[in-house]
């Protein structure tokens, strides 16, 4: 299973979503400049995760949706 398969399965906007709010987590106990970077991380992963996009897709040659693109 390649990694853009993965991300976009169940598991992987699973695991997107945990981890964005994980971060999110990390970013209101850290605070300061990495806490706000934490949480801007955090609120893109959670973002992506609910609607099924994976930012990376394009550096593995498929779409935002993990489609590969069309020659």
């Amino acid at each position: 299973m390649s990694f853009v398969d993965f991300m976009r399965s169940t598991a992987g906007r699973v695991l997107r979503i945990v981890v964005g709010i994980a971060l999110i987590t990390l970013a209101f106990s850290v605070g300061g400049a990495v806490g706000i970077l934490a949480g801007v991380i955090g609120a893109v992963f959670v973002l992506t995760g609910v609607v099924n996009v994976c930012l990376l897709g394009p550096l593995f040659s498929v779409d935002l949706r993990g489609r590969p693109k069309a020659s």
